[in-house]
């Protein structure tokens, strides 16, 4: 790998595409204990509308990411799961969050110095 793989090579581009939605990792990391029901993901993520998290686990699952069971019960009922590439997943995401939560106030002081608020 060269130091211009970042540029040029597609596979980091849609590492860093699939990362930069902030409900793509969201959802991921909201999936990682388990199968998990859309209202119950509405509700431990919160601040999601249904719709946009309609539209998340859609591209997650075009993306081998996560995997939607559908089951023939009345009434119907459908779960969201990890799938073992989405699991491959977490770990970074963990990472970058850890580094969220290490950094955010440095990063949200220079960002109130940028607007004036400081």
């Amino acid at each position: 790998m060269t130091t211009d793989a970042f540029l040029a090579d597609c596979r980091a581009r849609l590492a860093f595409d699939l990362l930069s939605n902030t409900w793509n990792a969201v959802v991921l990391w909201a999936l990682r204990d388990g199968p998990s029901r859309h209202g119950e993901l509405r509700e431990r993520i919160g601040g999601i509308s249904s719709k946009v998290l309609t539209e998340t686990v859609r591209r997650l699952e075009f993306n081998g990411l996560v995997e939607r069971h559908a089951y023939a019960e009345a009434p119907p009922r459908v779960e969201y799961e990890l799938t073992p590439l989405g699991r491959t997943l977490l770990a970074p995401i963990g990472t970058i969050g850890a580094w969220a939560f290490a950094h955010g106030d440095e990063v949200m002081a220079a960002q109130d110095r940028a607007t004036g608020l400081r």
